[in-house]
């Protein structure tokens, strides 16, 4: 159980990356003081949980009425997050990815530091494969969305000292560390695509 729960928390953290947040958030409140600084990382982060939640909520409704199988969700979803992981291995990197949609450094809490900051596609897509029907009871959902809430008090409890964060580890160090999730994630992702696959041979046979 604490090996599960660990095992979660550790692949949450890789798919949200709350240290690749901090540049973003930096860039997006640098004309901001310091109380407001403070409201956007407080508020961007509350933001982040209830998108996450409802997703956690509404997914497998969502799949349930259009009728997707488990192996075509696990396969899918496995696709879409390597995809996603490829972006943080050899795309600009999510800092610098995500610097390049601030058009309003006035609106900035929603987008980009909520969303895709922390609550991005593949976090979204994580949520909804770690509380499938199918695979996990309530219980076990219900000690993910816990799980999820804690990493995105992590994730604001790190923006919040982003200026501390930033000067000692560095933005070269936390993209290099984002990177490192990202190879975290796509092994997560071959599982899921694998498992789907093997699942879906085993019903044709």
């Amino acid at each position: 159980m604490i090996t599960e729960i660990l095992t979660k928390i550790f692949f949450l953290i890789a798919v949200i990356d709350p240290l690749g947040s901090v540049p973003v958030y930096l860039e997006a409140t640098k004309q901001l003081d310091q109380k407001h600084k403070k409201k956007v990382a407080v508020r961007a982060s509350f933001i982040a949980f209830l998108i996450l939640l409802f997703f956690i909520v509404v997914g497998q409704l969502i799949l349930e009425g259009m009728d997707v199988t488990l192996d075509a969700f696990q396969i899918s979803g496995g696709v879409i997050l390597f995809l996603f992981a490829l972006t943080m291995i050899f795309g600009e990197g999510k800092p610098e990815s995500e610097k390049h949609m601030i058009k309003d450094y006035k609106h900035v809490t929603i987008f980009p530091v909520a969303i895709p900051s922390i609550a991005s596609p593949g976090a979204i897509m994580a949520v909804v494969l770690l509380t499938d029907n199918n695979l996990y009871t309530i219980e076990q959902q219900a000690i993910t969305t816990i799980l999820v809430l804690v990493v995105v008090v992590i994730t604001m409890t790190i923006l919040l000292a982003a200026n501390f964060v930033q000067k000692r580890i560095g933005e070269y160090g936390i993209t290099v560390i984002s990177k490192v999730m990202g190879l975290i994630l796509a092994a997560y992702a071959v599982q899921s695509i694998l498992s789907g696959l093997k699942d879906f041979f085993v019903v044709l046979k």
